[in-house]
């Protein structure tokens, strides 16, 4: 049995720690903040309940993973899983909406054909199933196994299947998203579909590489589910889970430092100077925190690295407490497309001036623990907005919000006049919570482009220690932080040669 200390209690972490303590382990979680979640939050006033982390969950089959892996009870008894659908309900700027089914190709298809006109749904339908390939090629080397020393495997090869593109007498392929976008889908609506699942990350859909058409594809291909009482009830369901199978929590116990001995990593020192001695260290944190616990060289030439100085675009959230019912039939997310696409993708990378009215997510879940009764709704706008510090200094948050309450009158009938009160949540309270640099969202790992859009190996250059969660193989998102738990159990439970779950 061997001592793990984890650092931090996200969800990859606390993931990674259940499996760990089912394998036999001991294994003691030091949190600095008071609970355990992550991002993965939760904010009550006056009766109303809002997620300020995640809202939705895809591919659920990671979590049930982990509730079979670790314990007799699976996920479905311990949180009420719901399938949203419509998945979600989109509306552009021309004021052209669509709502579109869950986990249906043919539904969707038939949607789009139906709201954007003749040939449209054909043409998503189409890129969906070179999507899938570029998925059953990336699928296990990307999301189910460790990065492995030969990552330039994935570096190397555009998995996506681009469509050749005569363009000025050369025939090109998209090496971009955006340029997917533009060769294949042809309608700008479409690309603003096929871009918000990279935007909803801070990512550049003119930067990004064409594999990223596997986002959009898992939640066609696997659905999108809401828990019950909101996301942060999968979090207290993950804790649970791990206290139960004796995993320690110390919350409010800073590390400062990561012990070094005879070479590996040998425990955590915490703020107090006391020290938690350890056989392996499991850090939960972002890369420019773990970078600041150890004097050791975990990056080298050959390495994935993300640049550190540099932050990445946040998420900027606003509640509302609204008097009123919810009307019946109303969608359970609605994205309002922003009026000006270059304007928005230039100021979320920061190289223009703002605020500019962004693509706004408004989520709307029938579910009365969320409100105090049915004569009110809680409802929850969120947005990418460009990395900056003190957002309340310039009024610029004010601005963004007011943006956003504009936007999302698109997607909740007298928005305005319902207004009891409202809470805006800037991507500082985000750094406060998980310590991201300025609290950058982390992205889901992508294959092509050398390699630039992947994240560190679960494994480092320090024997002993371990990278666990958003910020590590195989990035962020919620599904991605639970299969890093699954990783790095992995690799400390079987050892170096462990090749991922068969």
């Amino acid at each position: 049995m061997a001592r793990i200390a984890v650092i931090g209690a996200g969800m990859g972490a606390m993931a990674a720690a259940a499996r760990l303590a089912v394998a036999g382990h001991r294994v003691a979680v030091y949190e600095r903040g008071e609970t355990y979640g992550g991002a993965v939050r939760r904010f009550e006033r006056d009766g109303f309940s809002f997620d300020t982390g995640p809202g939705l969950l895809p591919l659920p089959a990671v979590y049930r993973d982990l509730f079979v892996k670790t314990g007799k009870q699976p996920l479905e008894e311990c949180v009420e899983l719901v399938q949203v659908d419509p998945s979600s309900r989109h509306v552009f700027p021309d004021g052209t909406a669509v709502s579109l089914p869950n986990a249906s190709r043919a539904g969707v298809v038939q949607a789009l054909e139906a709201a954007l006109g003749a040939g449209a749904g054909d043409r998503w339908g189409d890129f969906l199933v070179r999507a899938r390939e570029a998925w059953d090629r990336t699928r296990r080397p990307l999301l189910e196994e460790p990065l492995w020393t030969d990552w330039q495997v994935l570096a190397e090869r555009e998995p996506y299947p681009a469509v050749p593109h005569k363009r000025l007498l050369r025939t090109r392929r998209a090496g971009t998203l955006a340029e997917v976008a533009a060769w294949e889908l042809r309608d700008p609506r479409l690309a603003a579909l096929l871009e918000s699942h990279v935007l909803a990350y801070g990512l550049d859909p003119r930067d990004v590489p064409a594999s990223a058409a596997v986002l959009p594809y898992m939640e066609h291909a696997f659905g999108t589910w809401y828990v019950r009482g909101g996301i942060r009830e999968l979090a207290r369901a993950v804790y649970e889970r791990c206290v139960a199978r004796k995993v320690e929590f110390v919350f409010g116990a800073e590390v400062t430092r990561i012990v070094e001995k005879d070479g590996r990593a040998a425990g955590v020192e915490l703020a107090a100077g006391t020290v938690a001695e350890a056989d392996h260290v499991v850090a939960g944190v972002a890369p420019g925190r773990l970078k600041g616990l150890t004097e050791h060289a975990l990056d080298a030439d050959g390495d994935v690295w993300p640049d550190v100085s540099t932050p990445s675009p946040g998420r900027f959230t606003v509640l509302l407490a609204l008097r009123g019912a919810r009307e019946a039939g109303a969608a359970h997310r609605t994205v309002v497309h922003a009026p000006d696409r270059e304007a928005e993708l230039d100021w979320v990378s920061g190289e223009g001036s703002g605020p500019v009215r962004p693509t706004v997510t408004v989520l709307r879940p029938d579910d009365p623990a969320l409100r105090p009764d049915e004569e009110h709704e809680s409802v929850v706008l969120t947005a990418v907005a460009p990395p900056k510090g003190n957002w309340a200094a310039d009024g610029s948050a004010g601005r963004l919000a007011e943006l956003m309450v504009a936007a999302a009158g698109a997607a909740v009938p007298g928005l305005r006049e319902r207004v009891l009160w409202r809470e805006t949540r800037t991507p500082g309270h985000v750094e406060d919570a998980t310590g991201a640099f300025c609290g950058g969202v982390p992205a889901p790992s992508l294959a092509g482009q050398d390699g630039y859009w992947l994240h560190p190996a679960n494994s480092t250059r320090l024997p002993g220690l371990y990278r666990v969660g958003g910020w590590s193989h195989p990035g962020g998102g919620l599904p991605h932080a639970g299969m890093s738990g699954a990783l790095v159990a992995g690799l400390i439970v079987e050892g170096p040669g462990f090749r991922g779950s068969q």
